[in-house]
């Protein structure tokens, strides 16, 4: 019998039935829906709505729920819309019609908005972990391989001499933000809408700070209206993923671009690489493709939320049972994404020689030419020109800035000498830019070590269940 049957004087069809059911998405989220009933149970007694037998009854019916979904002996069925009226009608089953009671003072509307916080929060935390864990990879890394000399691109095309860390410590910032955005988007959901009802609040009295301290919220939501109609905790969650999974596309795609024969820079583990059902010879970057096509459907699930409450009156429509889908994918996708990446990492073999071998012959000195007058007085612009000029004579001949001879420097420039040599070493350039973030193995050292403070002052939280 459905909840509001006493309004209606038939059923809806099979049909619509099969439309509007959320419980096959919600299932998800059933621990959830047990958490919010133990708390409301209990409060609902704190303030005198049922009797503490009652109270009693309904936790024992709750655990004896619990243990039915997590060793699988039940299962909700289709006459179940969702995993409120499935929990509510299993419980009843057990206990009586005291399981009726359970109801007081609260809506779906609010068990919902309640359990998709729990859920989310749950998750958020756990992907916080998984990505401060990538973090602290790309600074292993750096520990690793960290002084290897390397091109450092724009455009796909050579600029100018850096280390191998100077690169990753950039995805190591980009993923720390990543994680500070996580971390605010937790603190900004934790208020509990539990007890706000369908929209207006209840006339009961309950108390709704005792729910929110029980399930771990600092504190009530304070609109009820507020409490079961927005979704900006899930806008920005999934906004959150999607900034997450678009750099982890950005890194992926510098290792399919570096794992290609034709620059080699670096090789997956066979564990993140497979290859050809027809040539032999392949070793492709799956991981690394994978991770950016998962970022389109990140995005998307970003971009179908956006889409869902846009046009939305207030307060709850039933449109809002179409968030759970697109959320817990994008929150799922993103995790899964971010521990594979920590292993592609963890697992990667870099080619020192090969990275080295990329500089020579190329014109990734020309700025320390422009640089190296600059610093003798020459005004920046009028030195770039004078570096162009020179790379322009040297690529005109075939060759690169070996084939200045020490007579012909200052028919370039009257301040340009031979002595400008002693700046066109790769690894000095590299390690003359001391400036705070630089790529010199100082600057380098200065930002692994505050990367790691942050890492080891960041305790990971308790890890979920198995079956969560």
């Amino acid at each position: 019998m459905a909840l509001w049957s006493g309004r209606f004087t038939g059923s809806p069809v099979d049909e619509m039935v099969a439309f509007s059911e959320s419980l096959s998405v919600d299932l998800e989220m059933w621990r959830e829906d047990l958490d919010g009933s133990r708390a409301h149970a209990t409060m609902l007694a704190a303030v005198g709505l049922i009797s503490a037998p009652e109270r009693d009854a309904l936790l024992r019916g709750l655990d004896l729920v619990e243990a039915d979904l997590h060793s699988g002996e039940w299962r909700p069925g289709p006459e179940h819309e969702d995993i409120h009226m499935a929990v509510e009608a299993r419980l009843t089953q057990h206990v009586g019609a005291v399981g009726g009671k359970l109801h007081t003072a609260r809506s779906r509307n609010d068990q919902v908005a309640t359990d998709t916080r729990l859920w989310l929060v749950r998750r958020l935390r756990a992907l916080h972990d998984a990505v401060r864990a990538l973090v602290v990879a790309f600074l292993d890394r750096v520990g690793s391989d960290g002084d290897v000399l390397m091109p450092g691109y724009t455009h796909l095309q050579r600029g100018q001499p850096i280390l191998l860390g100077h690169h990753l410590l950039a995805y190591a910032w980009m993923f720390r933000r990543d994680a500070g955005r996580i971390e605010d988007a937790i603190a900004r959901m934790d208020e509990c809408p539990l007890g706000a009802g369908a929209l207006a609040g209840t006339p009961h009295p309950i108390d709704r700070a005792l729910t929110a301290q029980l399930l771990g919220f600092s504190r009530p939501v304070p609109n009820a209206m507020d409490a079961t109609a927005s979704r900006d905790h899930a806008l920005e969650a999934t906004a959150a993923a999607a900034i997450v999974s678009t750099h982890l596309s950005r890194w992926a795609e510098d290792l399919v671009i570096w794992s290609s024969e034709e620059f080699a820079f670096v090789r997956l583990g066979e564990g993140y690489a497979t290859g050809s059902s027809i040539m032999p010879q392949k070793r492709n970057p799956d991981a690394a493709e994978l991770l950016r096509g998962k970022a389109a459907r990140v995005i998307g699930d970003h971009q179908t939320l956006l889409t869902l409450v846009k046009g939305l009156p207030m307060a709850y429509n039933r449109d809002l049972q179409e968030d759970r889908r697109a959320l817990f994918d994008a929150i799922e996708t993103t995790h899964a994404c971010v521990r594979i990446a920590t292993g592609v990492l963890q697992t990667l073999t870099v080619r020192a020689d090969r990275f080295e071998a990329a500089l020579a012959g190329s014109f990734v000195l020309a700025t320390e030419m422009a640089d190296w007058l600059a610093q003798r007085g020459v005004p920046f612009r009028e030195a770039h020109h004078v570096a162009g000029r020179v790379v322009a004579w040297c690529e005109a001949r075939g060759g690169d800035l070996s084939l200045v001879p020490d007579h012909a420097w200052s028919d370039f420039h009257p301040a340009l000498t031979p002595d400008v040599r002693s700046w066109l070493s790769p690894r000095e350039a590299a390690d003359r830019r001391r400036s705070l973030g630089g790529t010199a193995r100082v600057a380098i050292a200065a930002q692994v070590a505050t990367l790691r403070a942050w890492a080891d002052a960041t305790p990971a939280h308790p890890p979920l269940s198995p079956a969560r």
